[in-house]
């Protein structure tokens, strides 16, 4: 049953590009005004957005592209240099700061929506003539999407909107409330055809390889396999990889990426593969394994490097250090690689496709519980599988087991991505920066331009209120009431001099390090001691690592106590108003410092016992809180001048690379 879709494994046969109906029409709308593009993945939205910044730039205009990852951003600063000259293509992230008056700039939504803060207080209109916002259904996502809103509602008109995304349900409400708000057409360009189609595949225990679908039902053979799942004993252990990828090698379903639970399972398949087999190809993988070796000389100790020499597999997810998954990634992309193990980290904005995608469960980890597979996560997910120009078909294999609901997976085959529901909240970076330039009255204008008003009135039942979003106002003044009663805001609801410049630190609790500010109380002439202290701020997990205070420098812990006091009745003020405030660990602090006094990684590492990933987070994150400390330049210069200092400290191998 399957020798007639095995038998159209294989390269299509090239041919010179000739854009598709959807890719042209999309070129001409954006033209004219705004555009929503809906296409799956590896259809060509890339050459659209790349076609659209040609037009504007060739005509003398600017272009801004923002993409919600830093490794995208990096990805298509390299990319468009290519294609426009690098003189005339410039980066903007937390990391990276290039060539930013050029006509071009890639950079990630946060820096745009901040970009527009900095426009409104000025009275100065944002340099640009089109703005592409690529993964645009990150604007439901729960914690982003409020930036990507933000930016919807302050654009000004006469800069078009390109949005780019594979995944948005509900494209028609999305585009006529941005038509609302913009006084002009938002036209929509769907592309409902996979460039390369999707045959699913089901694993049976035996080995043997299936149709997951036959007439739009299950496969027959597969029905005791769903009743075993629902009434037999759970399996226990990691499946067999190694002989799985040895069936997936024989019928020519290579490579292949392996979506696992966690960051554990990713690394632990990686002992259960083989050695591969192939020495004709192993010429070329060894070669550009040495080059980018040769890039990166911190990877040649890498716990995973011989596995992947010798088997040719790589884990690649959250914990890991970003030059080893940039490495995985070139790797995987030149093809030099079997498989990947990774988690759904890989589905979302990472351009690697494989031939196959394998998925092992029906559920996934949103960051905070496991849940069925969304219509967009299955998407997302399944769009990595058939590369365009390399495969004529592409393949999901699902795997029974303990989390894999088989009749789930066949109703996500034809189901459409969720729509999308408005994530825009009030926070205290939001209203400082709103109020640099507005009125509350202006800001309550702004909310009922937002997405959550507009589809509370279109969606509303009867009995239901009405009109803008009330909770997001009622929300607004809460936050407002505070920032009075602490001395950002003053009665007539403008900025004071602490307000202005707490305004510019775009945090997660400007507040904090506010009041730290104010109260003078972070270290000084101690670059080392501030970045300790400014780490325990940007951690938000709840993992409390034990250290032993007898054996800290009596500096560290005197610094870390003075800020803890000094915040506490603040964080009591904010508790009883409504607000979250994370704990203060003391752990981040001590790795912070002992990685500023120039320690050993691998130590740091052993001694903590935290993922590499996580580590290089945590510093990323310490450096990016550092940056807004530096732009306080004019208001508080020595202590800018000590964060600048700090930064350089911790911002190297193996964390940054070029």
């Amino acid at each position: 049953m399957l020798k007639p879709v095995f038998a159209k494994i294989g390269k299509p046969i090239t041919a010179p590009f000739r854009p598709d109906p959807f890719q042209s029409d999309a070129i001409e709308a954006i033209r004219l005004g705004d555009c929503l593009v809906m296409a799956p993945t590896g259809s060509g939205k890339t050459w659209i957005a790349e076609e659209a910044i040609r037009s504007v730039f060739l005509s003398g205009g600017r272009c801004w592209y923002a993409s919600p990852l830093k490794a995208l951003t990096n990805a298509k600063w390299v990319e468009f240099g290519q294609h426009f000259a690098a003189a005339n293509v410039g980066i903007v992230t937390g990391d990276t700061k290039e060539n930013t008056d050029a006509p071009i700039i890639v950079g990630t939504t946060e820096i745009l929506r901040n970009q527009l803060y900095d426009a409104m207080h000025s009275g100065e209109n944002l340099n640009c003539d089109l703005v592409i916002l690529d993964e645009a259904h990150f604007l439901g996502d729960r914690d982003r999407g409020v930036v990507w809103e933000e930016i919807m509602i302050y654009l000004p008109v006469r800069i078009n909107l390109l949005l780019l995304s594979a995944t948005i349900g509900n494209g028609e409400e999305i585009a006529a409330w941005l038509a609302s708000i913009r006084g002009k057409p938002c036209r929509i360009i769907r592309e409902e055809k996979r460039p390369v189609p999707l045959y699913p595949l089901f694993l049976h225990p035996s080995g043997r390889l299936m149709p997951l679908i036959e007439r739009n039902r299950l496969f027959g053979k597969i029905d005791p396999i769903v009743d075993r799942r629902r009434h037999g004993r759970p399996e226990r252990g990691l499946p067999p990889f190694g002989e799985m990828m040895a069936v997936m090698d024989h019928f020519n379903l290579l490579p292949a990426i392996f979506f696992l639970k966690s960051r554990v399972e990713c690394d632990a398949a990686l002992g259960m593969c083989e050695a591969a087999a192939d020495p004709a190809a192993y010429g070329e993988f060894l070669q550009d394994l040495k080059t980018l070796l040769a890039r990166f000389p911190y990877l040649r100790n890498h716990r995973q490097l011989h596995d992947l020499q010798m088997a040719r597999v790589a884990a690649h997810h959250g914990g890991q250090l970003p030059a080893w998954k940039f490495l995985v990634e070139t790797m995987m992309k030149r093809g030099r690689l079997k498989a990947i193990f990774a988690t759904s980290t890989v589905a979302a904005g990472v351009n690697f496709p494989a031939r196959t995608i394998v998925l092992m469960n029906s559920d996934l980890f949103n960051g905070r519980e496991f849940s069925p597979l969304s219509g967009t996560e299955f998407h997302q997910m399944t769009g990595r599988a058939g590369r365009r120009g390399q495969d004529r078909i592409g393949f999901m294999l699902a795997v029974p087991g303990r989390f894999m609901d088989v009749v789930h997976i066949r109703k996500l085959l034809s189901c459409k991505p969720e729509a999308i529901e408005s994530r825009i909240r009030s926070d205290f970076s939001m209203v400082l920066n709103l109020l640099l330039s507005q009125t509350p009255e202006d800001i309550r204008e702004i909310f009922a331009k937002s997405l959550a008003a507009y589809q509370r009135r279109n969606r509303g039942t009867p009995g239901q209120p009405r009109g803008e979003q009330t909770d997001l106002w009622n929300d607004f003044q809460r936050h407002l009431r505070l920032l009075r009663e602490e001395g950002f805001v003053g009665m007539d609801s403008h900025l004071t001099g602490n307000g202005v410049w707490a305004s510019k630190l775009r945090l997660d609790q400007p507040l904090l390090i506010a009041e730290c500010l104010r109260q003078g109380i972070f270290p000084r002439g101690d670059e080392k001691l501030l970045a300790a202290m400014i780490a325990p701020f940007v951690y938000d997990g709840d993992q409390d690592l034990i250290v032993t205070r007898q054996e800290l420098p009596g500096r560290l812990t005197r610094a870390y106590d003075r800020v803890v006091k000094t915040l506490s009745p603040l964080a009591g003020r904010l508790k009883a108003g409504g607000f979250p405030v994370a704990p203060l660990f003391l752990w981040p602090a001590v790795v912070i410092y002992e990685w500023a006094a120039g320690g050993d990684w691998n130590r740091i590492m052993r001694k903590t016992g935290i993922a590499d990933g996580d580590m290089a987070m945590l510093i990323m994150r310490t450096a990016d809180n550092l940056r807004q400390i530096i732009s306080l330049r004019e208001t508080h210069p020595e202590m800018a001048a000590l964060a600048a200092a700090a930064r350089e400290a911790i911002l190297r191998e193996p964390v940054v690379f070029d």
